[in-house]
This record gives C-alpha cells, sequence and structure tokens, in this order.
C-alpha cells in the first residue's frame, strides 16, 4: 500500500531532467517569476475565505446578552452577501491581490536564495532546521516588503466595507501614511514562523515522497503536499496571525504595541481568542496553499523552459 501510495504523489522523471532535478527549484529568478503567478491564482481562488477569516478576527466580545452578527463562516458568508452584497465578500482583494504577485515572488525566490546559502557545501542537502531558517528568513523579506502595507490595506477595507481607491483615501484622510505600514512587528512574527514552517513541512513531505530526489512530484503530491504544509503552519502560528489583523485594524490604538496586544488578547479572552478565525484560516490556506504550491512547480517548468534556465539551460 506504501509504495502503490508513494506511486501515485510521485513519478519517474524523464531522462534528460534526472540529471538536473537536484539544481530544480535552486534559481532564485526562476522562483521570483513563477511564485509571482502561483501567488496571484491562490489569493483570487480563496479569497471570500480570507474574508470571513478577517472579519472573525476583528470582532470584540460582546458585553453578556449582546450577540455577534454572525459566529461561522457559513453564517458570515451568508451575513454578509444579505447585508452588503455578494461582491462586498472580495473587499479588500484588490490590494492583496497587487500584493500577492510580488510577494509570493519574494517568498519563493527568497526561500531559493537562502536555502543555497545554508547547503551543506559537500552535499548540497539541507536539514529540516535549515530548511526552517530559510523559509523564516524569506518571510522575514516578504512581511518588511509587500505584506506590511498589504495586509493593512486588505484589513481596514474589509472592516470599514470600502473599495479599494476610497478605503486609501480614507487611511491617508483619517491616519497619514504612517496608516499604511502599521503592525510591522507581529506582522514579521507570523510572516517568518507561517514560512518556516510551511517550507520546512513541504520539503520534507518532497524528501519522502521523491525518495530524496529520485523521483519527481506529482500534479496531486505537490497539492496533497502543500495543503499539508498549509494546515500545519496554521496551526502552529495562528497566535501571531491573530494579533497581526488587530494591530492592523482600525481599532490598532488600544494597543501601545504588539506585547501588549498579545497581553489584552489573554487577559481579555482567554487562549481560544488567539484561535479565533482558525477555521475559515484554514479552509483558505489549507486549499490555497496545495494551489500555489502545485501551480508553482508547473509554471516553475514553463518559466525555465521560456528562459532556458535550470534543466533547460543550454551548454
Amino acid at each position: 500500500c506504501a509504495t502503490t501510495g508513494s506511486r501515485i504523489l510521485s513519478r519517474p522523471p524523464p531522462p534528460a531532467a534526472r540529471r538536473a532535478m537536484a539544481k530544480k527549484s535552486n534559481d532564485p529568478v526562476v522562483a521570483l517569476l513563477a511564485g509571482s503567478i502561483a501567488g496571484g491564482i491562490e489569493a483570487t481562488a480563496v479569497w471570500p475565505l480570507e474574508n470571513m477569516k478577517t472579519q472573525l478576527q476583528l470582532m470584540e466580545k460582546l458585553p453578556a446578552g449582546q450577540k455577534p452578527p454572525f459566529r461561522g463562516v457559513v453564517d458570515g458568508l451568508m451575513y454578509t452577501t444579505r447585508t452588503t452584497g455578494f461582491l462586498s465578500l472580495y473587499n479588500g482583494l484588490l490590494p492583496t491581490l497587487i500584493g500577492s504577485i510580488p510577494k509570493a515572488g519574494i517568498r519563493f525566490s527568497g526561500n531559493a536564495y537562502f536555502k543555497n546559502l545554508l547547503r551543506d557545501p559537500e552535499t548540497g542537502k539541507l536539514t529540516p532546521l535549515k530548511n526552517l531558517g530559510a523559509g523564516m528568513m524569506a518571510g522575514v523579506c516578504e512581511a518588511i516588503v509587500a505584506v506590511v502595507p498589504m495586509e493593512t490595506i486588505k484589513t481596514k477595507l474589509i472592516q470599514n466595507n470600502l473599495g479599494m481607491v476610497e478605503g486609501v483615501r480614507h487611511i491617508l484622510a483619517t491616519e497619514g501614511v504612517g496608516g499604511l505600514y502599521q503592525g510591522v512587528g507581529a506582522t514579521v512574527l507570523k510572516q517568518s514562523s507561517n514560512q518556516g514552517l510551511r517550507f520546512m513541512w513541504f520539503n520534507e513531505y518532497k524528501r519522502i515522497v521523491t525518495e530524496d530526489g529520485k523521483t519527481s512530484m506529482s500534479p496531486l503530491g505537490n497539492l496533497l503536499g502543500g495543503m499539508s504544509a498549509g494546515c500545519f503552519s496554521t496551526l502552529g502560528n495562528n497566535p501571531f496571525d491573530t494579533v497581526k489583523t488587530k494591530m492592523q485594524g482600525s481599532d490598532a490604538h488600544k494597543y501601545k504595541g504588539t506585547l501588549d496586544c498579545f497581553a489584552k488578547i489573554l487577559a481579555n479572552e482567554g487562549i481560544q481568542g488567539f484561535y479565533r478565525g482558525i477555521v475559515p484560516r484554514l479552509g483558505r490556506v489549507v486549499p490555497g496553499q496545495g494551489i500555489i504550491f502545485m501551480s508553482f512547480e508547473f509554471i516553475q517548468d514553463f518559466v525555465e523552459q521560456s528562459l532556458g534556465r535550470g534543466q533547460y539551460k543550454k551548454h
């Protein structure tokens, strides 16, 4: 059974690719382009669930006797559609889509770059800890360059039910340019832990399924690998995501900083407060990471061939 499962998730590589398989995914330029395209596909596909996750995380604990407008994902989707229209489920998508393209490109190219730096000089291999470190460093770069302004705008557009242009004008008018760049510390914590856990899991999964590079991953194998990596990273770092969301919302002034936000959530809502919105986040991240890792591997082959790099490099 194990052998059959491995064959489903992997496939023998074509002869021309066997010699270059170890070099695949190591080119930061290829990873940048392939990751950018894959990021745009993933963001669009799962956006309504991201919208629900953000709304649930922004909810405050209500006084006794008061009920929230909705409690779960399905209820929230129905409530939002009924009160503000179906298209409002896509509020915040445009800045995220604009940001997802460079964000995912930076993530995958950064991971490839740092993996190359951390490889064993003799064997070229990486330990799980080094994969974690490469992913975390890629997450820091991704957070500082793209994620902070993108996530701040997205969170406020959803919270205030505003469109892209109107929302950015509102932020600039009420908070100035600094309002576009909130929650840096919380975002760096979230993105570094997120990508570190995600890439560590996927690379170990890929190593096992491909028998240390003897075979290549099938599309189904990439899909399942990405989904499992998304689940692992979400369960591992949801507290950071909750703090990040609150630090980037319109009520961020309530907190003195990241540590104060952690303390107030714990005092007012308990441990469960850090896992608010985890169900819609899992619903978005799990299929989303399946999509992005599967499409990344496919698009990477296309980009390598188009640019004449990697296994298609002319000698």
